[in-house]
């Protein structure tokens, strides 16, 4: 099983030990390092930064929305980093959800998979620097020739030759439409919430994408990096009662009601009903409620809490379920030791 070593974004101030754990990540032998963006920090700059100070870990998104940047601005941010880590660099899209692309990026949130399909699209052909991009659209069109536009737009190569064409490109995808797109177009897949025990649903819908014309890898090619809150200690109902809080908030309160990508997924594990109600309370300003309403299964289906020995054994399920990579979070770099020698 590989690890990379997950730092998020920002919260209300820039983390102060980022740079020790990217340390600790590369010199423990994790695989990559990932940094995400929300309405805050920025994906690209830290792993610019903090990279800057390694040699052999991928530097990957996880995820660049794709709202935020067309997808020529995206290949740009990839194609640089790619050349200054001497190709280590993932990409890792994302199109986030409709609060967040309609009230931050006052982009529209409709047809999410036809713009994440014509999205990379634009980016491969950037990257293979074949011929001056164009596109016809209908989500980015290139060069645009639509309201307001001059008619003097030019079909342009990348001035920088990309170092590769085939820089590894991933998606985060969460609903079955989207993991089978995911399987279609892309290298890998950022699989937030991955429950073990639900592989065979997985696979169906993965395999409907590799089994697609023109389907870009196969299952022996292609990579999966699940999200994982894995923590080694003796006390596990500490932090399972911690672990309640952001269950709900996530669960609860990131994303409209009637669109909550997150509330979706643990209602495909069968907690429908666990679901609604913790919606119900947290939008009401129940917060303690709402998490006390969170079972321990819901937090011990997409996390691995608990002793040394009973993460390694459970690090051992996700890898015969097809998980490639588990994404973790660490808060010291005691801890990103610690992780890494379970992973062996």
């Amino acid at each position: 099983m590989k690890f990379g070593l997950q730092l998020g974004y920002w919260m209300a101030q820039p983390p102060q030990n980022a740079g020790e754990l990217v340390a600790a990540a590369e010199a423990a032998g994790f695989d990559a390092v990932f940094a995400a963006e929300s309405w805050g920090s920025d994906a690209f700059g830290p792993l610019t930064w903090w990279g800057s100070q390694t040699e052999r870990v991928r530097l990957g998104t996880s995820v660049v929305q794709m709202s935020a940047r067309t997808p020529a601005a995206t290949a740009m941010h990839a194609l640089t980093l790619d050349h200054l880590s001497g190709g280590r660099a993932v990409l890792g899209l994302g199109v986030s959800g409709p609060q967040v692309v309609e009230g931050w990026y006052g982009q529209p949130f409709a047809k999410p998979l036809a713009r994440t399909r014509e999205y990379v699209e634009v980016i491969r052909k950037v990257l293979a620097r074949e011929a001056p991009v164009t596109n016809a659209g209908p989500h980015y069109p290139l060069p645009y020739t639509g309201p307001g536009s001059v008619g003097l737009g030019k079909p342009l190569k990348p001035i920088v030759h990309p170092l590769r064409a085939d820089l590894p490109i991933w998606l985060g995808a969460e609903g079955p439409k989207n993991v089978a797109l995911t399987a279609e177009i892309a290298d890998g897949w950022l699989a937030i919430y991955y429950a073990p025990r639900l592989a065979n649903m997985y696979n169906d819908w993965l395999d409907e994408g590799f089994a697609r014309a023109g389907a870009r890898r196969t299952r022996e090619t292609f990579e999966i990096a699940a999200s994982c809150q894995v923590v080694i200690t003796d006390d596990p109902r500490a932090e399972l009662e911690r672990m309640r809080w952001i269950m709900a908030l996530y669960i609860g309160g990131m994303g409209a009601p009637e669109q909550n990508f997150h509330a979706q997924v643990y209602k495909r594990m069968g907690y429908e009903r666990e679901v609604d109600e913790i919606g119900r309370l947290f939008l009401s300003g129940k917060k303690a409620e709402a998490a006390a309403v969170v079972p321990d299964e819901l937090i011990l289906d997409t996390a691995i809490i608990g002793s040394a020995e009973h993460v390694r054994e459970q690090i051992k399920i996700w890898e015969a379920a097809g998980v490639t990579m588990m994404l973790v979070s660490a808060d010291s770099a005691e801890q990103v030791r610690a992780l890494a020698a379970l992973a062996s």
